[in-house]
Formats: structure tokens, sequence, C-alpha cells
């Protein structure tokens, strides 16, 4: 039986086909083992379905029942979450600098985004907007957001993960529309923030209070929540706005070695992590509006990715290091903006 729990706030194949048959067939060598994912806000459906899928293959291959908990907040939130001592085997959060935050207090291998493909980024996504039927607001760019009576909904930078990558998608937009002027574009980003009418501390919670509590004319989202909720709650309700151009966001995961190697837990949670780039773990990735990195799997869906221009934080802002010290550490550019 498979058990999927959710929280709030060696492979024996080496061993030969005949052992794993008859472990499979008795029973009496299975272990029960349990996994705990710290991930971001918006992957609960996600890793709902993939949890389901992974302990199915895992047992197939081992005999061994798999029960993986789920724990989900804002990226940054979790990531303390992770420093202050919780076992989590594997993290799945919203963006490296977060899993380096872990990293840099020794709990996860410094040379973790080298393990896995893709820089350690199985999916990626990107930033869209949210908005009511019909567009009432007329909202078809980031240039839009700025306009005087616009009722902005994002999370918090210094909590969310999403909310950083909001924040920077605008960044870029600026820059290209103002020569690369930083100062011009600090301009855009704090009258865009002049707008915003709530900032919760994740990603559930702005799109929560954007769909179910009807505030705001627009949600700055990950384009994975923007599509669960036109087909899945919206009940007909909301438009999806694509922008022209926007940031690719990559999220990003890792094992917790200072867990897993306490636990015991090291070659399940590396097949965890590993099985995201398999077939299944693309297609269910599609399937909750990641968009898939195999290209088979991204052909099958590409009806539901609308093609737009993407920038990386590599090319703009010379990678998460430099964007979190320069726009969200203490001191830095969101902190001037917050206080005007």
């Amino acid at each position: 039986m498979i058990t999927i729990i959710f929280l709030r706030s060696g492979s024996m194949r080496k061993w030969g086909v005949g052992l794993s048959l008859l472990v499979l067939a008795s029973g009496a060598m299975a272990k029960d083992i349990q996994l705990l994912n710290v991930s971001y806000d918006p992957t609960r459906e996600f890793y709902q379905e993939y949890n389901q899928a992974f302990s199915k293959y895992w047992q197939q291959q081992t005999g061994d029942k798999v029960t993986v908990r789920q724990s989900h907040g804002g990226s940054g939130k979790q990531a303390t979450s992770v420093i202050n001592g919780i076992e989590a085997d594997v993290v799945t959060l919203a963006l490296a600098y977060d899993v380096d935050a872990i990293a840099e207090r020794g709990r996860i291998d410094k040379n973790w985004i080298k393990r896995l493909p893709d820089n350690s980024a199985p999916y990626t996504s990107t930033i869209v907007f949210l908005v009511r039927k019909g567009n009432p607001k007329q909202i078809h760019d980031w240039s839009d957001l700025v306009k005087p009576g616009t009722s902005v909904i994002t999370p918090n930078p210094k909590t969310s993960g999403g909310a950083r990558w909001n924040y920077l998608a605008a960044w870029g937009y600026a820059l290209e529309h103002n020569n690369n002027d930083q100062a011009k574009a600090q301009e855009f980003v704090n009258a865009l923030y002049k707008n915003v009418e709530v900032l919760d501390s994740g990603a559930r919670g702005a799109t929560n209070t954007f769909v179910e509590r009807g505030i705001g004319d627009v949600l700055i989202a990950w384009e994975n929540e923007a599509l669960l909720a036109v087909n899945e709650v919206g009940n007909g309700q909301f438009d999806i706005v694509t922008p022209s151009v926007s940031i690719l966001a990559e999220p990003t995961v890792s094992v917790v070695d200072k867990v897993v190697d306490k636990r015991g837990t090291r070659d399940v949670a590396d097949a965890y992590l590993k099985y995201l780039y398999s077939p299944e773990g693309q297609t269910i990735a599609a399937k909750n509006y990641y968009r898939p990195r195999d290209p088979v799997v991204a052909a099958k869906f590409a009806k539901e990715f609308p093609q737009l221009k993407l920038f990386t934080i590599d090319e703009v802002f010379g990678g998460w290091t430099q964007a979190q010290k320069t726009h969200f550490a203490t001191g830095g550019v969101f902190d001037e903006i917050s206080k005007r």
C-alpha cells in the first residue's frame, strides 16, 4: 500500500533478478522506507502524483515500500527550515540560491548543482499574468502593471522563491525597454510594487488571495499556477496573459547529504530525484504544467506552453548569488523599494 502524507507550514537489482523476485514474492526482506521532500509552495499536486508513480516504480525494482511525505511553503522559508534542522531527505526548491544557502551550512554538498543533468533543474517554468475573465483591465504586458489603479498580487521576495522570479522578470523587462539603464529599471519596479495590494509569504498564498478571496486585478504567477487556476480550479473565471518577455525559471533539486547519510536513505533519495528525468517523471511534470526538459515529452505537450522570449538569470543578473546580494539581501534594492 502506498501512502502520501502532507505536512503543512541501494537498489537490490545489483544482486540479481532471482533475489529481487524472491523479495517481491515473499515480502520477507522488503523494507518500509520514509522520505521527506521539502518543497516550495505550488508543487503539491505535482509531487502528489509523482510520489505515487515513484513508489510504484521503486517497489517493482526492489520490493521496498516508499512513503513520501511532503512539506510546502515559500522556498526561502523552506530552505531556512532545513538549515534549522528539519530532516528533509530531498529538497525541491524554487531556485538554486535556496539550495546553495543550505549547502553553505554544510547540510548539502557544495557541488550539488552538478550531480544531476541541467544543473539539477529537471523541469522549468516562467512567469505570466493571471487576470479576471475577459481581461477587464486590458493587461497585456509588464508596462500595464504600473498603470494607476491597477491592483497587483504577488508574493514577498523575502520569503518566496516565485516572488523573486516575478521581481527579476519585471526588472529584466524594464532593462530591455530602457537600454539596460539600471536606474530606470528600478523606477519601473518601484512603480510596480506601489500597485501591489497584498504580499503573501508564498506563491500558493498569493494564488488563493487572487482566486479564492477575489482580491486584485492581476496575479503575477508561476506559469504552472496560472494554468492550474484556469484549467482546474477557476471555473471559467480567469484568463492567462503571456507577456512579451519573461524569465526562464529553473526550480532545482538535491538530496540533503547530512540527512540521507544519517538515515541510510541515500540510494532511494538519489533514485527519487533521478526519476524526475525519466519519461514518466517528465510526463507527470508536464501534466502538472511544468515545462519538461525531455524533448520528446516537450513535443507532446507543446500546445500547453506558448512560446515567448525568455532570458536567464545568468544573462541579465550574473547568477543567483549576485542577484540575491544586489536585490534581496538586507539593505538591497528590494528593501529600498519597500521603504518608499
